[in-house]
């Protein structure tokens, strides 16, 4: 852990991905800061061409760098874009870290997922239970990915000394997300789900797999805040989670977001739908050290959810 805290104020950053739903929550998160805040749209660099990528750096030269922008999505789009979702993230990672290197980058943070532990990894999961066993196998691929951005930023960091970081946040919801009916991630495929059945005063909703799994959620503005958080406190070739510590079966979760949403059917389970992994809680102790805890209840946060849904359908 750094024992100087690394000064964010007068830097240029650059937001890899600002217009997801991770980017946009650290470009609102950033803006209470006194920085100059970079950020280039896909149509101007596709970020999985390294030249027009190393071209852009070269020009630019971000001092710090969040690296959130990443080809995502649920258990579906996962399992049926494999060939995308491998290739993109890796290409993806590895063209901006180099280039971060290239440009003598003072701080790069990456930004993997909680899907990089094994399938059956002992629950809380903590940090060093990376690579010691097999993967969930619904979304190896991205899992692959990350797990290799992660190497990345410890060889670069023990070849070079360049001070670049990983995080693992757990599953996020919020404003941005994406609410597509196939490859929508948990959170807003139910959001989605229940607002259409509200509208149609459907009887019953189907909720995919059988409502076991138990699954941890952070709302995406408290991850933000994690991320400055760790960029300012936090150098290590140790990577770290981020998450709230707490979980809930997706049962659960389903009855919670139809409340919420307003809608009063009732509720199936779909068990021809993949579960994926049957638990998935991070270990956030190292976090924890660091001083900074989640804020924003789960109850709270899918209000605020549902609002930005409500917003984006008006829009």
């Amino acid at each position: 852990m750094a024992n100087v805290p690394f000064e964010l104020k007068g830097k240029s950053v650059y937001v890899a991905g600002h217009r997801g739903m991770v980017g946009s929550a650290l470009v609102r998160r950033l803006a209470l800061e006194d920085v100059e805040l970079l950020a280039v749209d896909r149509g101007e660099v596709d970020l999985r061409n390294q030249a027009a990528v190393f071209d852009w750096f070269a020009k630019a030269r971000p001092q710090v760098i969040f690296l959130a922008a990443a080809k995502v999505g649920g258990i579906v789009a996962n399992d049926t874009l494999r060939a995308e979702f491998i290739y993109d993230n890796m290409a993806i990672a590895a063209n901006i870290i180099h280039a971060a290197h290239l440009n003598r980058a003072e701080k790069l943070m990456f930004l993997g997922s909680s899907c990089i532990y094994p399938r059956l990894a002992a629950q809380p999961l903590r940090e060093d239970s990376v690579l010691t066993g097999s993967l969930e196998p619904t979304n190896e691929p991205y899992a692959i990915a990350k797990i290799a951005g992660i190497k990345m930023t410890e060889a670069y960091r023990s070849q070079y000394g360049a001070d670049f970081i990983s995080v693992m946040p757990t599953n996020l919801y919020g404003p941005g997300d994406n609410y597509h009916h196939e490859y929508s991630h948990v959170v807003a495929a139910l959001i989605r789900r229940f607002h259409e059945a509200k509208v149609l005063c459907a009887s019953s909703v189907a909720v995919w797999g059988t409502g076991a799994p138990r699954r941890e959620f952070l709302y995406v503005d408290d991850m933000a805040d994690a991320c400055v958080h760790l960029m300012k406190t936090y150098s290590s070739s140790d990577l770290i989670n981020i998450g709230t510590g707490k979980d809930i079966s997706i049962a659960e979760f389903a009855r919670l977001v139809a409340d919420i949403v307003g809608y009063r059917g009732g509720i199936s389970f779909d068990t021809s739908r993949p579960d994926g992994t049957p638990r998935k809680i991070l270990d956030v102790s190292r976090l924890a050290q660091t001083g900074w805890s989640a804020r924003t209840p789960l109850t709270v946060g899918l209000k605020l959810a549902y609002e930005a849904y409500l917003c984006r359908l008006q829009n």
